[in-house]
């Protein structure tokens, strides 16, 4: 429950938009940023990619990182 998956895209060093597990969506944060959200936001196959990343990624490595850390 506690761990997130989140992608950022940046242009020019400023944040354009992010994907957030716990939100389900990308989110605009600039003028440009709002319209790929949307574009997104609106395409099926991308948000179901996405949303799959949590698993496919973070629940799959979370035991290897924690170990590693300790």
């Amino acid at each position: 429950k506690d761990i997130e998956f989140i992608e950022s895209y940046y242009f020019n060093k400023l944040e354009d938009t992010r994907f957030s597990s716990s939100v389900g969506k990308f989110v605009g944060f600039t003028e440009r940023g709002v319209k790929y959200a949307a574009a997104w936001n609106n395409n099926p196959s991308i948000l179901s990619a996405m949303r799959a990343q949590k698993e496919v990624y973070c629940l799959n490595h979370v035991q290897i990182k924690h170990d590693n850390a300790l």
